[in-house]
C-alpha cells in the first residue's frame, strides 16, 4: 500500500509541475504608442477594446451604419457558424480592418456567436505581433478572417470579401465546407 501510495503522490508532483510548464501568461489588450500611427493594439484583443478612444471613433460608426444582410445572416445561422472558430487579425492602423472589423462583429452579433469561439489577434503594420501569434496563419493583408474547425482551416477572408459582403463570403465558405463533408461522406 505505501509504494502505491508512493507512486501515485509521484505520478501526481509530476503532473502539476508539467502543468505549471505549459501555463504561460497571455497578455490581453495590449496597447502602445508609437511615433506614426498613435496608439495601436497589438496580440490577443478582445472587442472590448475597440469601444475604447481612438478605436471607437472607426469602429461604432461603421458598426452601426452597416446594414446586414438578412439572407445571409439566415444562411449563417442554418448553416451553423456558431460550430465553427474564427481567428481574427487585424491592424488598428489599416483602413480595411476600421471597415471590415465592425461589420464581422456585427454579423456575429446577429448570429449569436460565442466570444470563446473568437480569437483576435492586432499586428503591427510588419503584420507581426508580440509574441508571434500570428505566426501560424501565414498573413500577407489585414485584416483575415480565419474559419475553422477542429482546428483546421476551412476556408478565410482577406482583407476584403470577394462577394463585398462579409456575411456572403462565410456562407460560401460554409458551404463549401459542407459540400466537402458530403463528399466524404459518399
Amino acid at each position: 500500500m505505501k509504494k502505491i501510495t508512493q507512486i501515485f503522490l509521484a505520478g501526481a508532483t509530476l503532473l502539476l509541475s508539467l502543468q505549471s510548464c505549459d501555463a504561460q501568461k497571455v497578455v490581453v489588450n495590449r496597447e502602445v504608442e508609437t511615433t506614426n500611427d498613435g496608439k495601436m493594439l497589438l496580440g490577443h484583443q478582445t472587442k472590448d477594446q475597440l469601444l475604447k478612444e481612438p478605436y471607437s471613433e472607426w469602429y461604432t460608426k461603421e458598426h452601426d451604419e452597416y446594414t446586414i444582410d438578412k439572407a445571409a445572416v439566415s444562411d449563417l445561422k442554418k448553416e451553423k457558424l456558431n460550430s465553427y472558430n474564427i481567428t481574427l487579425v487585424m491592424g488598428t492602423w489599416c483602413e480595411d480592418s476600421h471597415r471590415q472589423v465592425p461589420r464581422l462583429f456585427k454579423i456575429l452579433e446577429a448570429v449569436d456567436f460565442p466570444d470563446s469561439k473568437l480569437t483576435m489577434i492586432a499586428v503591427n503594420r510588419k503584420k507581426e505581433a508580440p509574441n508571434g501569434e500570428e505566426g501560424v496563419f501565414n498573413i500577407q493583408l489585414v485584416p483575415t478572417i480565419i474559419v475553422q474547425k477542429y482546428g483546421k482551416e476551412i476556408g478565410r477572408i482577406t482583407e476584403n470579401p470577394s462577394t463585398g459582403y462579409l456575411e456572403r463570403d462565410l456562407v460560401e465558405i460554409l458551404k463549401k465546407d459542407d459540400t466537402s463533408l458530403k463528399n466524404l461522406l459518399k
